[in-house]
Order: structure tokens, then C-alpha cells, then sequence
């Protein structure tokens, strides 16, 4: 199953990092049955420059990436990326495709942007909730969760909530008891809030 993580400038460091140690970890502890290739997807085939200045080389851009199964829009400051009808386009094109679409905490604003979300539960940043619900009042914006699960789509809180989500992913997608031995292996709480 390939795993496609969106990133872009100014992308929050654990929120793609966070998400890509889950399921390169749920890999390694497949052994030989691998059950995800994970890989970082940018607009072009430059290095990005992360929060914080971490730079950061994409394994893919939009013009060579594979089919993505799972796809995952992450936050950060995310407002350039709202604009960019290319980003839009190319984010709408692979949901359709996609059997799971999610977001870490500011990216659901890029995913409700590109028109996915209307009338969906989702939710994002504590510190944003107030800014998702006024852009976008389609939305039925959820407080208090770490993720919320709509089927296709998930979206889940700030930055480490994005590594509760992708564990939730790992049972969703392959089993509870690997998502629990991935969580044992990072020696990560795994919060299972939905």
C-alpha cells in the first residue's frame, strides 16, 4: 500500500515526520511482508525547507510520484498553499483515487480548500478550530479529539496527534496488533481517542 505524505515550505517537521516513522516502523516490524511503502511527495523536486529550517529532500513530486493509496496533507504555514490551483488540483485528483485521505492539523485547511470536506466531522489545531470553523463553515468542526474518522477521510489534531492518527491508519489498514507493536516499538502512549 504507498503511503504518499504532501509536504511543502514551511511544513511542521513532526507533522510528516511523525506519520512517516509510524509506518516505516509498522514496515520493519512486518520483516519481509511489508505492508506500506511510505514516501514524501512535493510540488517540485527540490529540497523543502521545513519550520525551522529543516531541509528536507522529497522522494517524489507531482510529476513522478506512484499511485497513492493512502494520502497524507500535512500543516504548518499552509497559507501559500491555499492559493496554488495546481496544489489544489493535483490534491483533489489523487483523493479520488486514494482509499484513505488524511490530514494533520492545519492540512485539513488545504483539503477543505481543494473541496473535499463539506459536511464532514474534522478537526485540526486546538489553536485553529476557531479560524476552521469561520473559513469554512461547511464543515462540523470537532473539539477535544486527537482524530476524527469520516470513512475516506481523517483528520487529526496538531503535530504529535498526527502519530496517534497514523497508528489508528495501522489498524485500520493492516491490524490492531501491529498499530500496537509499531507504538511499543517507538515507545510512543498511543492515545486511542476515536
Amino acid at each position: 500500500m504507498n503511503v504518499g505524505i504532501y509536504i511543502y515550505e514551511n511544513a511542521e517537521v513532526l507533522d510528516f515526520s511523525g506519520p512517516f516513522e509510524v509506518f516505516s516502523t509498522a514496515n520493519r516490524l512486518c520483516g519481509s511482508n511489508q505492508e506500506f511503502d511510505v514516501f514524501l511527495v512535493a510540488e517540485k523536486g527540490a529540497p523543502v525547507n521545513a519550520r525551522g529550517g529543516f531541509s528536507v529532500n522529497p522522494h517524489y513530486d507531482f510529476s513522478n510520484h506512484p499511485e497513492i493509496d493512502v494520502l497524507i496533507v500535512v500543516g504548518g504555514i499552509h497559507t501559500s498553499e491555499l492559493n496554488k490551483t495546481n496544489v489544489k488540483k493535483w490534491i483533489a485528483i489523487n483523493s479520488e483515487k486514494a482509499r484513505t485521505v488524511a490530514s494533520v492539523c492545519t492540512g485539513v485547511f488545504i483539503l477543505a480548500e481543494a473541496g473535499l470536506l463539506s459536511g464532514l466531522n474534522v478537526t485540526t489545531h486546538w489553536e485553529d478550530i476557531q479560524d476552521l470553523r469561520k473559513s469554512y463553515p461547511a464543515l462540523s468542526v470537532i473539539e477535544g479529539q486527537r482524530w476524527v474518522d469520516e470513512g475516506k477521510f481523517i483528520s487529526s489534531g496538531g503535530i504529535s496527534a498526527g502519530i496517534d492518527m497514523s497508528l489508528h491508519l495501522v489498524s485500520k489498514l493492516a491490524d490492531l496488533e501491529l498499530a500496537e507493536k509499531t507504538a511499543l516499538q517507538m515507545e510512543f502512549e498511543w492515545r486511542k481517542n476515536s
